[in-house]
Order: structure tokens, then sequence, then C-alpha cells
């Protein structure tokens, strides 16, 4: 499968050469990287941008905010708000969803403040409930949606701030009320079609 972009600025960009996923063709499997390494990959930057936010933008501004601007689930009601590391979260998934069709990202939990971010599929509840039940480790595995088969990868979404446990522990819509930092509050659900 190769790597397409949608974005018409990013239609015309010159690519140095193609990624292929190997095991993708149906064929004899093309040299590139394996499905894995590409979630594994795609994840890293991902968990790297969401901590970032998290720690450097929102734990400092505190849950009243700085005084110019202030963390909100309502941020977009607000002349002063801004968005909580969860709605950053999904506002990158929608436009990476606008950009490319290689691959598709979510955020979920099986304790959701958002209904939204409920588990949909059996996929998807068996990751989340595996990378609970295993701090530390990641969930795997193949599943047909439609007419695609998917290479669907879960990774934890880790408490990595007291912004993240206050703001789930005291937030009415929480059927989960006693995080600490370092729980797994949901996982960050990974698919790239085959």
């Amino acid at each position: 499968m190769n790597l397409t972009f949608k974005h018409p600025a990013l239609l015309a960009l010159p690519l140095a050469g193609t990624v292929l996923l190997s095991g993708c063709s149906g064929g004899e499997t093309p040299a590139g990287i394996a499905p894995q390494a590409f979630t594994d990959s795609l994840y890293a930057v991902m968990k790297a941008d969401r901590t970032n936010y998290t720690k450097l933008v929102v734990q400092r501004l505190g849950p009243k905010g700085a005084g110019v601007i202030k963390p909100d689930e309502h941020w977009e009601d607000m002349s002063d708000g801004t968005p909580l590391p969860a709605q950053m979260f999904r506002a990158g998934a929608e436009l990476a969803a606008d950009i490319t069709d290689s691959f598709t990202y979510s955020l979920q939990s099986l304790w959701p403040v958002n209904s939204q971010n409920a588990p949909k599929t059996e996929m998807e509840k068996q990751g989340l409930k595996f990378i609970a039940d295993n701090p530390g480790q990641n969930f795997y595995g193949k599943e047909t949606l439609g007419d695609t088969t998917y290479f669907t990868a879960v990774y934890p979404d880790i408490a990595v701030a007291e912004a993240c446990v206050s703001c789930h522990n005291d937030h009415k819509d929480s059927p989960r009320t006693d995080f600490k930092i370092g729980d797994v509050m949901g996982g960050v659900v990974i698919r790239v079609p085959l």
C-alpha cells in the first residue's frame, strides 16, 4: 500500500520515495515498513505531542487558567478558552483524516468522560481491556470493517499530569473517579488498512 495524501497542499509536495507497508499487497512482500513498526512510530509522535501539550500548556495554565487563557471543555464558547488535551488530540485526528487515507487514530477509554470516546468494535474493547490489565504493553490485531481489513494497534494513554487526573476524577460525567498519575486512563487506537 502506498502512503497517499488527500490534502491539496500536500499533493503537490515532491516525495523522495514511496513507503510501502510490508504484507499489504497480497503478492510478494514489498520492501518497506511493517504495519506494527508504522503504528509504533505514529504512536511515538502522538504520545510526545499529547504529553508536551498536557505538561507544557494545560498543566502550566492550571484549572483556572493563567489569567489570559483557560483550558476548558467548552473552550469554543469562551473568548479565553483553549482545548483540553483530549480535544486537541481529536482535532489532530480529524485533520489527519482530511490529509491521508493511510491510517486513522482516535483516543478511546473503557471509562470515557465523553461517550463518543467509548470503544465501538470488539477489537477496540479487547485492546482497551488488554492495555488496562497489562500496564506497559501494547495490543495488536487485525479486524475487518466493511470490505477492508485493518491492522489495529491499541496503545496505553497514561495520566502524565495532575491536570489529567483532576479533570477526569472531578468531571460530572466521569464513570471513574479514582485515577492517579501513571494510571492507564484509556488508549490510542491506530488503524492501517491492509
